[in-house]
C-alpha cells in the first residue's frame, strides 16, 4: 500500500531574525512554538503517513522533538535548502507514493488547503498552494529601463509544494546532475517539462523571515480564534 510522506524543513530556518530570536522555529507563536503550529495543521488534515523533519543540528531536533509527529524520522539538513530536501527524499521508505515539502516559516498553512493538495497531486502529480500576485511588478534592464509585467499571469509561490515521490527524486536528480541552484521544489520539477497545478491560497500563510512577521503572524491567529 502507498503512503505519503511530508517533509518539514526546520533546517536553515534558525537563522536569527534581527537578533530578536536565535530560532525562529522555536520562537513562541499564540502561546506554542512556530514549529507547532505546522505539525497540527498535518496532523489534523491526516495527509501524512509519515514525516521526515529535516534539522540544522542535533540541539534542534531535541528540541522540536516534543512536537514532532509520529512516525517521525529527524534527517539532517544541508547548506542549502536544495540540500536539505535531497537528504529528506533519500530518507524516505520506499512505500511513499507523495510528498508534500513545507517549509515551517509558514506556521500558518491550513488542514483543508493540505486536504485539497492531497486529492489534487494524485491527479496532477505536482501542484503548489500558491497566491495571485497584486501588486504592479515591473522587470529591470541593465539600461534602466522598466517593463511591466502581466500580474494577471503572476503567481508567488508558498509551501506547501506536493509531489509523487518519484517525479521530486528524478528533478532533484537533475538539479544535482547539472549543478543548479533553485530556491523552490517546482523549479526543480520545471527542468522536467512536467507541468505544475496551482492550487489559490486566498487566505494569508507568510513566512517568518523578520520579527514583525512574527507579531502579524500572532495577530492573524487571534484573529481567527476570534
Amino acid at each position: 500500500m502507498s503512503r505519503t510522506a511530508a517533509i518539514l524543513l526546520a533546517a536553515g530556518s534558525g537563522r536569527r531574525m534581527l537578533g530578536a530570536v536565535a530560532d525562529k522555529i522555536l520562537a513562541p507563536l499564540a502561546e506554542r512554538p512556530v514549529f507547532a503550529h505546522s505539525v497540527a495543521a498535518f496532523l489534523a488534515s491526516g495527509v501524512a503517513d509519515y514525516y521526515v523533519i529535516v534539522v540544522r543540528d542535533q540541539a534542534q531536533s531535541i528540541a522540536l522533538s516534543a512536537y514532532a509527529p509520529t512516525p517521525a524520522q529527524f534527517v539532517l539538513g544541508g547548506k542549502e535548502r536544495q540540500d536539505s530536501v535531497q537528504n529528506a527524499l533519500a530518507a524516505l521508505p520506499a512505500d511513499i507514493a507523495y510528498v508534500f515539502i513545507h517549509d515551517c516559516a509558514r506556521p500558518l498553512v491550513q488542514a483543508e488547503q493540505l486536504a485539497a493538495l492531497h486529492k489534487i497531486v494524485r491527479k496532477e502529480n505536482a501542484v503548489v498552494l500558491a497566491h495571485r500576485v497584486t501588486d504592479t511588478v515591473k522587470k529591470h534592464s541593465d539600461s534602466g529601463l522598466l517593463k511591466n509585467l502581466d500580474r494577471a499571469r503572476l503567481w508567488a509561490m508558498e509551501t506547501p509544494q506536493v509531489f509523487a515521490k518519484d517525479l521530486i527524486v528524478e528533478a532533484y536528480a537533475k538539479v544535482a546532475k547539472k549543478k543548479l541552484r533553485i530556491t523552490d521544489d517546482a523549479s526543480a520539477v520545471e527542468l522536467l517539462k512536467h507541468p505544475v497545478a496551482l492550487l489559490e491560497n486566498t487566505h494569508p500563510n507568510p513566512k517568518l523571515t523578520t520579527p514583525a512577521d512574527l507579531d502579524y503572524a500572532e495577530f492573524l491567529l487571534a484573529k481567527t480564534s476570534a
